[in-house]
């Protein structure tokens, strides 16, 4: 191939990219210098220790174990109907609410204190019931007769039922916000070469792995987990083949709201409080780990929602500080949507991308 002719090719390639295509490349540049000045104006500035640094990369493992969490309910209902259950953060709150009822007389009691194993197990208990029955009522009630809609309406539908029940709780249980118990053994740490750990953080880490992998190993291990990832292939598909699809979708709700409402416990103990509209941002987070990961995929919504959580909790010190934007960690909640948006527009499959059959991709 002569000179020429490697020109006139390159010549032929370059319109492809286009003004649309030159504007991404050079946010995405832009970006990159951002962050990268950002990182070194952190280090030069050198104001945090190591421990500190730690503590920062521990709440952000922590919280992104819950993001996590939350993130497996949309995944799996996707993956199941192709549909983004917007109430999914307030049956995550429903399970926060459950739980409190049951964890204030235990603490009262002291049974909570004197028995923690045995009192946790009961809080989840109830929480996992209580969100997953609420769940697979509204699918029932509000997804099942869109089921085979297609357009707007069963995401209308989800918002909506998201309103219903923030506004079903906000009725009973008032618009105030209530306080978890505290007991003395969550206040403890572990101590390893001088830096504490809080149990707190190890309790929700430890559990969130231990549910997470029972939900892996429920997905790919059982006959429903097989069955439910037929559906997710090809529905027409699997009907032919005899699986019961209301039956998959069922209890692919209940597994996906008892998970909610473990995570809803979790996180009414690490920041102590619950209330009514408690769900919503957690619930918006959980979906941008779910869709960073890649929808539909389980092991990426649980790497979405750590590298989630470390982004929310670590970018903004070690980023904005070196801008030297003051008060940087109150905008962490500006680093998560952007990191969505970012994701969004530049790897909209995620990080591991989405599972699904070849004429699907």
């Amino acid at each position: 191939m002569s000179a020429g002719d490697v020109a006139a090719l390159g010549g032929a390639r370059l319109p492809r990219l286009g003004a649309v295509g030159m504007a991404l490349w050079t946010v995405r540049f832009l970006v990159f210098g951002v962050v990268v000045a950002g990182i070194i104006g952190t280090i030069v500035k050198d104001r945090y220790t190591a421990a500190q640094w730690f503590d920062f990369v521990l709440f952000g493992l922590t919280i992104g174990s819950i993001y996590a969490q939350i993130a497996l309910g949309y995944t799996m209902v996707y993956g199941v109907l192709r549909l983004i259950n917007f109430a999914h953060g307030d049956i995550m709150m429903s399970g926060a609410f459950a739980g409190l009822f049951v964890a204030n007389p235990l603490e009262n009691s002291g049974f909570l204190e004197a028995h923690p194993v045995l009192g946790m197990a009961a809080i989840l208990a109830v929480a996992m019931t209580v969100s997953g029955g609420i769940a697979v009522l509204t699918e029932r009630i509000a997804y099942r007769p869109f089921r085979r809609v297609r357009g707007l309406a069963p995401l209308i539908c989800a918002i909506g039922v998201s309103f219903f029940l923030e506004q079903t709780f906000r009725g009973f249980f008032g618009s105030g916000v209530k306080s978890y118990p505290d007991p003395s053994w969550q206040r403890a740490a572990f101590h390893f070469g001088g830096v504490e750990v809080p149990r707190i953080d190890v309790l929700v880490m430890v559990l969130a792995l231990a549910f997470m992998a029972v939900l892996y190993a429920i997905v790919q291990r059982t006959r429903m987990g097989t069955a439910m990832r037929a559906v997710s292939e090809d529905p027409e598909a699997a009907a032919l083949m005899g699986i019961d699809i209301d039956k998959v979708v069922v209890f692919t709700f209940l597994l996906g709201g008892a998970m909610a409402g473990i995570a809803g416990v979790f996180y009414a103990f690490l920041y102590k409080q619950v209330y009514f509209y408690m769900g919503f941002t957690p619930g918006i987070k959980a979906f941008g780990a779910a869709v960073l990961g890649g929808i539909g995929n389980i092991p990426g919504a649980v790497l979405g929602g750590f590298f989630l959580g470390l982004v929310e909790s670590v970018g903004p010190t070690l980023v904005l500080d070196g801008l030297g934007i003051p008060a940087p960690y109150q905008l962490r909640d500006v680093i998560a949507y952007t990191l969505l948006i970012m994701v969004l527009i530049f790897r909209p499959e995620g990080i591991l991308g989405e599972r699904m059959a070849r004429k699907r991709a």
